[in-house]
């Protein structure tokens, strides 16, 4: 890799661009707890990329993360770059301004890497944007030396053959160490005068987690792994934004992994080994981070924070310690057959806004089949503990289009959750407010339900009926259903299975000015379908694909659990479904 050049654009991005752009605290930097670096007198120089907008990325516990590590590198110098919302982006392009680092104002190309975290199949035009706006070509084959290195991960990595042809190396599985000992190889071959190509190919040769496309010859790779989590390194002062970030709050990851098998989770089945922090840690991580940003709310996270082994005692340490401080706590991912009914007498100090209850199915029997055996038994235990412990307000979250689903399944969503707004009754004679959310059957990879089609869109849009007619039948306001686009979740499906030919569909995409679907107001269908049109590809039948169990998936290289045993996953909801 050839020294780069450093652009300090400070002094153009003060006078030609903030002026001009809605929110410029998304892009000053500057925030308390930031880390800055001398990016001149660094061996490494890193770029950090989250394709969203400042908010959302700064709400990101794994990005946090990864700043922290790196910059704990001595030589190593690691800034922020957000994807720059639609009014900036118009600027940008306008004034000939290269993308920008937060902390030195640094142009995306004057770094040595450029890594992204990838969250989710709809992030990959705005790769592709940030790609281009930092002035760097957008196909790895058609990138020099001058260039960065360009690196992805995130749970995205496990799936990432529609984009191969952007990256250059993709990290899969756990990342605080893997990154650590991704930077200190990289230095070392920089330092001594290695190629990228020669840089790869030394990744390639020492690391089984490492993937980088243009190499590959057929091996299976491995997730990295954090195996000692208790001691994983954790951001002790977080950054604490200038703009109001969707979760301000101290987020500690108590768990990784999940006990539970979900056969749609994705998470679920890709991060293994089921790993613990212990409470010690946990409470001591709680107050550094309070102390250091003034937060008001402590959320403990996890795939599933029910099946943390001491809950109660963790519970009972923070309230012991923060109960004065007027500093809420927040556990979300409460599963309601076990601790979500001590609630009255564990989670006093929980604020009781909202409780979020993932229902999945509105059947036992389809529960059965997807791995999730709640018990509605369970479920009216856990609502009216909720009630008597303070809550007001339930969101439910339901999956439309599972395999084996009837027409009274569906039905059923309307009259479960008519059902648990009633239960308030019998704790103070009022009705509870339910807000549930359904979204629509995504078939992932390294899950056992990946080599199912999805449900055609049709489906989907009479599901969406059924459920708005049975809820008009009860003339009530206390239930509110709302529903993920279905064109949106029928894009997900189609990338998210797919191989590398879907790297034109994305470039087209991206050329016909897809950008930011995630977002309802920038989300274009129709671009989506040209670009699939364009390469020969029916997005629809892409989506509806239905993998035969003995042919070569094209995930099947990229970590994950392994195929017999997913397969036998599958076999055992086959069962269920065709038991009557």
């Amino acid at each position: 890799m050839c020294k780069k050049k450093v652009a300090i654009l400070t002094e153009q991005v003060e006078r030609e661009f903030l002026p001009f752009v809605r929110k410029p605290g998304r892009y000053i930097g500057g925030e308390i707890n930031q880390i800055k670096k001398d990016l001149l007198q660094c061996e490494l120089t890193i770029a950090l990329c989250f394709p969203d907008i400042y908010e959302v990325g700064m709400s990101h516990t794994g990005l946090a993360i990864i700043y922290d590590c790196l910059n704990n590198i001595d030589g190593v110098a690691v800034e922020r770059v957000f994807a720059p919302w639609l009014d900036a982006e118009k600027v940008l392009r306008e004034k000939k301004i290269p993308l920008f680092s937060l902390e030195s104002k640094v142009s995306l190309k004057s770094f040595d890497i450029v890594g992204f975290s990838l969250t989710s199949e709809l992030c990959y035009t705005n790769v592709l944007n940030m790609l281009d706006l930092g002035g760097i070509k957008i196909r790895s084959r058609d990138r020099g030396e001058d260039e960065p290195l360009i690196i992805a991960g995130g749970g995205m990595s496990n799936c990432c053959e529609p984009i191969a042809e952007f990256i250059d190396l993709f990290l899969l599985g756990d990342g605080e160490e893997a990154v650590v000992r991704l930077a200190e190889l990289i230095r070392a071959e920089k330092k001594s005068g290695a190629t990228k190509n020669e840089i790869l190919s030394s990744i390639v040769n020492k690391f089984d987690w490492a993937y980088v496309p243009a190499f590959h010859t057929g091996q299976r790779l491995r997730n990295a792994v954090v195996e000692d989590f208790d001691n994983a390194p954790v951001p002790l002062a977080p950054i604490v934004p200038f703009v109001q970030a969707v979760h301000e709050r101290v987020s500690i990851e108590i768990m990784r992994g999940c006990p539970g098998r979900c056969r749609f989770c994705q998470a679920s089945f890709c991060r293994r080994p089921i790993r613990y922090r212990s409470v010690e840690r946990i409470i001591d991580i709680a107050k550094t981070c309070y102390h250091s940003t003034g937060y008001d709310t402590v959320s403990l996270l996890s795939l599933s924070s029910a099946d943390y082994p001491n809950l109660e005692e963790l519970v009972a340490g923070l309230h012991a310690y923060f109960h004065d401080k007027h500093v809420g706590l927040s556990l979300p991912s409460l599963r309601v057959d076990r601790q979500l009914k001590l609630l009255p007498r564990l989670l006093t100090s929980v604020r009781k806004g909202g409780l979020t209850i993932a229902v999945e199915a509105a059947s036992e029997k389809l529960r059965q089949i997807i791995n999730k055996p709640l018990k509605d038994e369970d479920l009216f235990a856990a609502t009216e503990a909720a009630y008597r412990a303070g809550w007001q307000r339930l969101k439910l979250y339901f999956v439309v289009g599972l395999p084996g689903e009837t027409e009274d399944d569906i039905r059923r969503i309307v009259d479960l959750s008519f059902k648990l707004a009633k239960l308030r009754k019998k704790v103070d004679g009022k009705t509870g407010q339910i807000n549930a959310a359904v979204s629509w059957f995504v078939p992932k990879p390294h899950t056992p339900f990946g080599w199912l089609g999805q449900k055609p869109k049709s489906y989907f849009e009479q599901a969406k009926k059924l459920i708005i007619e049975e809820k008009t039948k009860l003339r009530v306001k206390f239930l509110q259903f709302k529903f993920h686009h279905i064109n949106r979740s029928v894009l997900e499906s189609a990338i998210g299975r797919g191989d590398r030919r879907l790297c034109d569909v994305i470039e087209a995409a991206w050329r016909a000015g897809a950008k930011f679907d995630l977002w309802d107001e920038c989300f274009d269908y129709e671009l989506w379908h040209r670009a699939f049109e364009k390469s020969g590809i029916d997005v629809e039948a892409a989506a509806q694909k239905q993998f035969d169990p003995e042919e070569t998936l094209p995930w099947e290289h990229l970590g994950g659990p392994d195929k017999k045993y997913l397969l036998s996953h599958l076999g055992n909801a086959n069962d269920i479904s065709h038991i009557s």
